[in-house]
């Protein structure tokens, strides 16, 4: 079981300021979905794999959660846990740390593998799915963190 996995380094540019003075939050949305790219391709659904095979990821489910502001210029990684996984099916996790650890934001989705021609969900292809195991063998969390599983509501006191 294992500790998150880096998979992006960057920093916010210019464009994903708003009016605010800090990042805007569609653009955590996309650094979050630059991690489902990253994941595709960890997994191998590189895109030349996506061509020949017609065979792809959609995402089904997503829950954000902001925690702090990110400004201008600051380095920031994204990092993968995979909480869990079925035959056509991964249920992963994104944490967006902001300079000297700070936890920016979380992004709890649920991915589906699709065949393309059928436009519909169909099991991991098995090279693919060898791939999720071990990627949940090394990056699978002890506890579920903190953020996911969360529902939306307001809690009324009684």
């Amino acid at each position: 079981m294992g500790e998150p996995k880096l998979i992006i380094q960057h920093e916010v540019p210019n464009e994903w300021i708003d009016y605010n003075g800090h990042m805007n939050d569609a653009e955590y949305v996309r650094a979050f979905s630059w991690g489902v790219d990253r994941f595709m391709k960890f997994i191998g659904i590189t895109d030349d794999f996506r061509e020949k095979h017609q065979y792809t990821i959609y995402t089904m489910e997503t829950h954000v959660c902001y925690l702090n502001e990110m400004k201008l210029g600051e380095s920031f990684e994204v990092h993968l846990q995979l909480i869990d996984y079925d035959s056509k099916r991964a249920h992963v996790f994104f944490e967006l740390i902001g300079e000297n650890g700070k936890r920016a934001a979380t992004s709890e989705q649920m991915l589906m593998g699709i065949d393309q021609k059928a436009g519909k969900a169909t099991p991991f292809p098995d090279e693919i799915f060898m791939r999720v195991k071990e990627l949940a063998k090394n990056h699978t969390p002890e506890e579920k963190p903190k953020e996911a599983g969360r529902v939306i509501g307001i809690r009324r006191k009684k």
